[in-house]
């Protein structure tokens, strides 16, 4: 019993023993995972407050790629800059509705009475009608006035439908932008000196009236399989010239947008196209296009077109490659008609045999003499963005030739209008014509912008034929000429006599602006700018305003009894300031 006692007490010692001993393991390892607490807190509120700290910095100064942002954005302004506005898009739903309008003074050296039609009414730069000294109300001369609205709606998983439909007016008028309009209202004012003492500024142009005569298109958009858009949308040539310039869409101060030749290609009424289908796609910083136009019909000024653009970005550069061809483009830069061609169009009118052409030409919205060739472009321009900096350049080479489709008296245009009297043979040989411009911007402060540019637009010589007669006798001459039919031997000598004999002698337009922009509250800003424009050669021909500048070019010209066309070099400039409002 004793040596059972003794057992049963050793075995006891030994439990107590083993026992305390795992106590004390699990003391020391609750110690050490309280250790290892203590130190991930400690961790845990350092990396917090390192977090913290970043947030604060990435507040003060925003990451900002350079390729998308303006210069004034750029993050060593963001110290200075206000805090960002909160959004206020007038949008419901994803349909939005967005403007800008744009007014103010300008004094044109040379121009002509304000247009209540056109979307840019003043003659600025040098144009054919400008004469007399004018200080008149200014509308969109560092801008055009629009209306829009646009939409964009979800409609799968990442697929979207989008559509968009903008107009650009005359907010001095109150009237749809109708440049084809403002030259059917001189009609009959086309010839000297009727030309710069009766009429009003007028120019060529894409816009004709139309309820959306700037923007009427839907699609589909992916963003990985790019987007599709069809109706009436801008030329690819058109986007480039408004991405690649410093002063971009100044009707005033801007040669390559008042003249809108550069943006459709060769013609200014190919800027914005009809019956168009559009695709883009984005492959990293690749961006790849092509756009179709479709012509109306047979005896149809909106002729089949195509034009392909590949560009990219890529730290801070920005580059665009464009290409493509016309058939079938009008061109009204002749101005508007004649006193005998009106006189023509009238026996037209009022003949059972239409004057010998056969039928009756439709004017009843408007007749205007148009110039028809199939027209191939090529562009290359770059932007670079380096801090408060913006430099901008481009390249454009167009060739103009007779068409292969010659059109017939009668052809309709954009807006419903016609072409009453039509030149098939104005390029016996193909026009080659070269197209230039170099500009920079720079932010002074994150609100206030000034920009400048130069801009030359250079014509070799070209062998021009003869167009319609628009003689009284009537005929199909009177009212349209065939490629090649009528040559014209004695150009050559009578350009190197006069160098603005003829619209095929070689010749050039120049053009130097600037501009200053301050956003001085939201949605509104002032600007001041002034541009000096001049022509010599073939593309003054015509010209009402003499080498002399502030006469009338030709002895004969005060009585109407000599052709004014005796002038080789015109120049005017133009001052202006105005207001903007964009919302």
């Amino acid at each position: 019993m004793k040596k059972t006692f003794i057992s049963a007490a050793a075995i006891l010692a030994f439990a107590a023993t083993a026992h305390a001993d795992e106590l004390s393991d699990i003391q020391a390892q609750a110690k050490q995972m309280r250790e290892q607490n203590a130190a991930m807190a400690k961790r845990l509120a350092d990396i917090e407050k390192r977090q913290k700290s970043l947030e604060q910095q990435k507040a003060a100064v925003p990451t900002i790629s350079p390729v998308d942002a303006m210069a004034a954005d750029l993050p060593y302004k963001a110290a200075v800059k206000a805090r960002p506005p909160e959004n206020d898009d007038i949008c419901i739903k994803g349909i939005c509705v967005y403007g800008n309008f744009d007014m103010g003074l300008e004094y044109d050296q040379h121009g002509s009475p304000s247009s209540p039609l056109a979307g840019f009414p003043l003659n600025a730069p040098i144009e054919k009608a400008g004469w007399g000294s004018q200080f008149l109300a200014a509308p969109n001369q560092l801008s055009t006035s629009f209306i829009g609205l646009r939409g964009k709606q979800e409609i799968g998983d990442n697929l979207y439908a989008v559509f968009n439909l903008q107009t650009l007016f005359n907010p001095a008028s109150g009237a749809n932008a109708n440049g084809i309009g403002a030259i059917v209202q001189n009609n009959g004012l086309g010839q000297s000196p009727q030309l710069g003492t009766l009429a009003n500024a007028y120019g060529d142009s894409s816009k004709a009236g139309q309820m959306f005569n700037n923007a009427a298109y839907f699609g589909i958009s992916s963003p990985t399989y790019g987007t599709l858009t069809m109706g009436r949308q801008s030329a690819l040539s058109s986007d480039l010239v408004v991405n690649y310039d410093a002063l971009s869409g100044s009707n005033a101060w801007s040669l390559i947008t008042n003249e809108g030749a550069t943006g459709g290609g060769g013609n200014t009424e190919n800027r914005i196209w009809n019956n168009s289908f559009e695709y883009r796609l984005n492959i990293g910083p690749v961006r790849l296009a092509a756009e179709a136009q479709l012509r109306d019909g047979n005896n149809s000024g909106v002729g089949n077109a195509f034009q392909a653009d590949i560009g990219f970005d890529y730290m801070g550069l920005s580059m665009d490659f464009n290409g493509g061809k016309t058939w079938d483009s009008v061109s009204f830069a002749g101005g508007p008609l004649s006193s005998l061609q009106v006189s023509t169009l009238q026996a037209n009118q009022n003949s059972a045999t239409g004057n010998g052409l056969g039928y009756t030409i439709n004017c009843s919205l408007g007749c205007l003499p148009g110039t028809v060739s199939d027209n191939t472009v090529f562009q290359v321009a770059a932007r670079y963005t380096i801090g408060p900096w913006k430099l901008f350049g481009g390249y454009e080479h167009i060739t103009k030739s007779n068409p292969d489709n010659p059109l017939l008296p009668g052809a309709g245009i954009i807006g419903g209008y016609a072409v009453g009297f039509v030149n098939n043979n104005n390029f016996l040989t193909s026009a080659q014509i070269d197209i230039g411009w170099v500009g920079v911007k720079y932010a002074i402060t994150p609100t206030l912008d000034i920009a400048a540019a130069y801009y030359h637009f250079g014509q070799g010589f070209f062998l021009a034929g003869a167009g319609s007669t628009g003689a009284a006798s009537g005929g199909v001459f009177a009212y349209a000429s065939r490629p090649g039919v009528v040559a014209n031997a004695t150009q050559a000598a009578a350009c190197a006599a006069n160098s603005t004999a003829s619209t095929g002698c070689a010749g050039a337009e120049d053009m130097v602006g600037v501009a200053l922009d301050w956003r001085f509250a939201r949605h509104v800003d002032f600007y001041a700018g002034v541009a000096y424009s001049q022509r010599y050669g073939g593309p003054a021909n015509a010209f009402i305003t003499s080498t002399a500048n502030g006469t009338l070019g030709g002895a004969g010209c005060a009585t109407g009894t000599a052709p004014c066309n005796l002038n080789n070099r015109v120049s005017t400039f133009d001052p202006g300031i105005g207001l903007r409002y964009q919302f």
